[in-house]
């Protein structure tokens, strides 16, 4: 199958101006050109032009173009990453379009306009950490995750987080040991809940990386002064690592 210049032009959406351009550029040369000197592009050429017009959208110059298509020895080469350059801007748009829709909702829900707080990722802060200890995957998928939901299903998450830790502290004040039936059941909460994030080890059912991904959590909660004050003061954060570690060794 072929098309003619005026036929390219086109479905590609470009001028046959622009693709008669290319060609005396050596940027695109037609496969054929007929005795009547008209130019006919098969699918090689076609292929070829995809990789133009994407570059182009990119925001390359044609003569960057031209470098980046020579040291291309194999085409199938070329439309893998033309694939990925694709889904790399698909990604892209999608984070925007859910960027506009949770400012959109803020607003209609009458919410302070700080959409760089409110609407913060789940662990965008800990990225690197996050990768480090549980790797691309966990922070990909669950930051996907987060961004995907809506801003009422991202305040009811947090509120099921404060109700949680609120629920530690009430525990560690009351004097609650570690090891009792009660802490337990709020271990088991507290790994539930972790659980419901996709991408980490606990919902991922590898047991023994959930086991270390609990304990390095209790331990993080002591240690980290990101986390200084969260479960009230610091006896209340050894109450939570102490009853979380129990839980991992005994109970999963």
């Amino acid at each position: 199958m072929e098309w003619t210049i005026q036929e390219l032009a086109a479905r590609a959406g470009i001028t046959s101006r622009t693709l008669r351009h290319y060609d005396r550029i050596g940027l695109l040369a037609p496969s054929r050109v007929g005795p009547n000197g008209y130019r006919h592009y098969n699918a090689t050429a076609v292929a070829r032009l995809q990789r133009i017009l994407l570059m182009r959208r990119l925001g390359m110059g044609l003569p960057a173009i031209a470098e980046v298509l020579a040291d291309e020895v194999d085409t199938r080469d070329g439309l893998r990453a033309h694939i990925a350059a694709l889904e790399e801007e698909r990604d892209r748009i999608d984070r925007q379009i859910r960027s506009v829709r949770h400012t959109l909702e803020a607003l209609e829900a009458g919410a302070e306009p700080q959409m760089d707080v409110m609407l913060a990722g789940f662990n965008d802060h800990y990225k690197d950490e996050v990768i480090s200890r549980w790797g691309e995957r966990a922070f990909q998928v669950s930051n996907d995750w987060w961004h995907g939901k809506t801003l009422a299903q991202q305040r009811a998450w947090k509120q099921d987080a404060e109700d949680l830790v609120a629920a530690w502290v009430a525990a560690a004040r009351s004097g609650t040991p570690p090891t009792s039936e009660h802490a337990r059941s709020l271990a088991a909460r507290h790994v539930r809940w972790l659980s419901r994030i996709p991408g980490t080890p606990t919902a991922d059912g590898d047991r023994e990386r959930s086991i270390a991904m609990v304990i390095g959590i209790g331990d993080m909660y002591v240690d980290d002064p990101r986390f200084a004050g969260m479960y009230d003061d610091a006896e209340g954060a050894r109450f939570v690592r102490e009853a979380l570690h129990a839980y991992a060794r005994t109970h999963m």
